[in-house]
């Protein structure tokens, strides 16, 4: 965010009387924020994202942006309030892209959800200034601010117009009541977690795991494939066992039958030479 933007005077926070007569400049504004400031910064921004449109894909009711820009001012110039939440989430509007968030443009609708992503330069004004800028005048629900290095995370819902601390679960997890989702630390990052308390994966989580169920579904059919072989191995081995015992049986029976027959042969022989068999 730009420091001197951030520094504002607190009196400012208010939002102005506007005069019947004030003519609301342009909504087509681009967004004027500073690229962000580290690379923890920027992927913190882009798995919000990824998650939340991969949670709610079948949903055209919200908008979810990072580093964009929200004017709010009616005389909006260069010189006039303008901030540029790390991540921010308005519900009930139109899921379509934007250039930037025009307050004036979208039914005077303010952020229901703001996520700011702390670093040394930024803290104190996302926890004294617009802190109190999201409360008194965007009004918004929930906020938290989180850093990526510390891993300090805190969070407040708006409760008869001040912000309240939102105590952790049992997880350390808090609660937003806006997005239906809690908030919380996994692998040194911010992620969201359903009401039961499962991660809410990007993309890339889901298509690993798929991959991973496939290649896993794969193994127990080669794994049952094998096993139907094993079966059919044992299964012939068992019939040539079973026919190697007939045949042992029927070599058995040829040789006893073969006996007979010589014995048969050989009292015929001793008999016409007038031997008796019984005397051999």
């Amino acid at each position: 965010m730009i420091l001197t933007q951030e520094l504002a005077p607190l009196q400012e926070i208010a939002a102005p009387e506007i005069p019947e007569n004030v003519i609301f400049p342009s909504g087509d504004l681009y967004s004027d924020e500073p690229p962000v400031e580290t690379e923890l910064h920027l992927e913190q921004i882009l798995l919000f994202l990824k998650c939340l449109k991969w949670l709610w894909r079948e949903r055209n009711d919200f908008y979810a942006a990072g580093n964009l820009t929200i004017y709010y001012s009616p005389r909006q110039r260069k010189s006039e309030d303008f901030r540029g939440p790390d991540f921010f989430v308005v519900l009930d509007t139109e899921k379509k892209t934007r250039k930037s968030w025009v307050v004036w443009e979208e039914d005077g609708k303010y952020p229901n959800v703001i996520v700011e992503i702390l670093s040394p330069k930024t803290a104190d004004v996302d926890k004294g200034f617009k802190k109190k800028l999201y409360q008194n005048t965007f009004r918004t629900p929930d906020y938290f601010w989180f850093d990526p290095y510390t891993l300090e995370f805190a969070g407040f819902c708006l409760v008869r117009g001040n912000y309240q601390a939102i105590e952790p679960n049992e997880r350390k997890h808090l609660w937003s009541q806006e997005l239906g989702l809690y908030l919380g630390i996994y692998n040194k990052q911010l992620r969201f977690f359903s009401p039961d308390g499962q991660l809410v994966p990007t993309p890339e989580e889901v298509a690993e795991l798929e991959r991973q169920e496939k290649e896993l579904a794969l193994q127990q059919l080669e794994s049952e494939r094998q096993e139907k072989e094993l079966e059919r191995q044992e299964k012939e081995v068992a019939i040539q066992e079973k026919e190697l015992a007939i045949q042992e049986k029927e070599v058995a029976i040829q040789e006893k039958e073969l006996a007979i027959t010589q014995a048969e042969r050989l009292a015929a022989k001793l008999r016409e030479l007038n031997i008796d068999p019984g005397s051999i």
